[in-house]
């Protein structure tokens, strides 16, 4: 059986908070809502685009028109200061070299395209789109799975929701503590395996798949 590694993306592999923040705020702009911090934002991602402006948007207000001027916004703009995480290129080619890659996102499907066929080319990547369930759904990791010819997996992200959708796709999860929540969050959220710096991913992955016998 081949074992592939599927990874999150935002908090994960790349820091894309500021980024986010500003799509946000520009989109809340518009409409001359509040403008929120970039500890509210942080706060407020994971479960895709659609969920960031409910949380963000002011009570009683409706999303779709500042969701409409979100999305507009953010795919051309959305690797202004985006950037990976210390030692994440260099875990990625190492740990390519032995297993498949993929990365799943919760992002919009067009930027999660853009942003890693220029950051992490030749990895395949997928965002939500209409005809597959977005996290915690495990529709996206079964796709991904599929797609790059594994059978089975290690899933890496930095949430909650990362936790939940390992559960759900029947995979180990391992949590980075580098990303958009804090170790006593996943504690809570029921992580078991926890990686601390970007250079220490092939280690730690490694330890998984030996305690799993992979």
């Amino acid at each position: 059986m081949k074992t592939g590694l599927i990874f999150d993306l935002d908090g994960t592999l790349l820091d894309t908070l500021q980024d986010l923040c500003d799509s946000t705020n520009h989109a809340l702009r518009a409409f001359g809502y509040p403008q929120r911090t970039l500890e509210e934002v942080r706060r407020s991602v994971g479960n895709g685009a659609g969920k960031l402006i409910e949380r963000v948007v002011p009570p009683g207000a409706d999303p779709a028109p500042v969701l409409a001027a979100f999305q507009a916004h953010y795919p051309t703009h959305c690797q202004i200061h985006t950037a990976p995480y210390p030692g994440i290129r260099e875990a990625l080619e190492a740990l390519g070299r032995t297993y498949p890659l993929a990365i799943v996102s919760n992002k919009p499907d067009e930027a999660v395209k853009a942003l890693c066929g220029a950051l992490f080319p030749g990895i395949y990547a997928l965002g939500e789109r209409a005809d597959c369930p977005r996290k915690p759904a495990p529709d996206m990791v079964r796709k991904a799975l599929a797609a790059i010819g594994a059978d089975r997996g290690v899933y890496i992200g930095d949430s909650e929701v990362d936790v939940e959708t390992a559960k759900n796709a029947q995979m180990p999860c391992l949590s980075v503590l580098w990303g958009f929540r804090d170790r006593e969050e996943l504690e809570a959220a029921g992580a078991r395996y926890y990686c601390k710096k970007g250079e220490d991913l092939p280690e730690a992955i490694g330890q998984i798949l030996d305690s799993y016998g992979q």
